[in-house]
């Protein structure tokens, strides 16, 4: 069975390493050492990870990831290349389901902020797995969205999500659809056809966690 959370985590690692701890992400504000250490506090800290979804906790999160970051940048990388086995969203039993698509979205923060970069050609498998997480993160963040928005993975599937109005059609594969509705509109490659208005802010809407 492929582990595809894996063979994320391991690329991300070894690009992590490769670009050293200045470098740039996609994450405004954020350079490789920043995403390392989110990485960690998620996987290591349960303490400070409720922070990373719930306003209350962010302040407390954020002084943890930052303590984090301060440490050596290598011993960071092999953190984020062997997370705990107790790990609750990284054990056996919850790696796949929990950090495929959360691994490709990170390895994809990095690619995308370098010069030329091209999206990858995914295993159709993997493939498969983002579409099933993209239209759940659909469902959740495109609820409200005031227009009728047909999203579309070709090959894959479709589903229509909004509160009704004008139609929206949001088209592309199942990885540039997963960092689209994370929040990374503009580094996704995706297609978007109906009127300008509601277009436009979907292209600027806060999108994702």
């Amino acid at each position: 069975m492929p582990r595809y959370a894996r063979s994320e985590r391991e690329a991300l690692a070894d690009l992590l390493l490769d670009l050293g701890p200045d470098a740039p992400t996609v994450n405004e504000g954020w350079g490789t050492r920043d995403l390392a250490a989110h990485l960690i506090v998620r996987e290591r800290r349960p303490d400070a990870a409720a922070g990373i979804l719930l306003p209350p906790l962010r302040r407390y999160a954020e002084a943890v990831r930052r303590r984090v970051a301060a440490r050596p940048y290598p011993e960071l990388v092999a953190q984020v290349r062997r997370p705990p086995a107790w790990s609750p969203v990284s054990n056996p039993l919850t790696d796949e389901l929990v950090n495929t698509m959360e691994f490709f979205i990170h390895h994809e923060d990095v690619r995308r902020a370098r010069p030329g970069w091209l999206p990858r050609d995914l295993p159709a498998g993997l493939s498969a797995v983002l579409w099933k997480r993209a239209t759940m993160l659909a469902r959740v963040a495109l609820r409200r969205f005031p227009a009728d928005l047909l999203v579309q993975a070709p090959g894959f599937g479709e589903l229509t999500v909004g509160r009704g109005g004008e139609r929206l059609r949001l088209v592309g594969a199942p990885g540039e659809l997963a960092l689209f509705l994370s929040g990374r509109q503009r580094v996704s490659r995706v297609q978007i056809d109906g009127p300008a208005i509601p277009a436009d802010r979907l292209r600027a809407a806060s999108l994702g966690f």
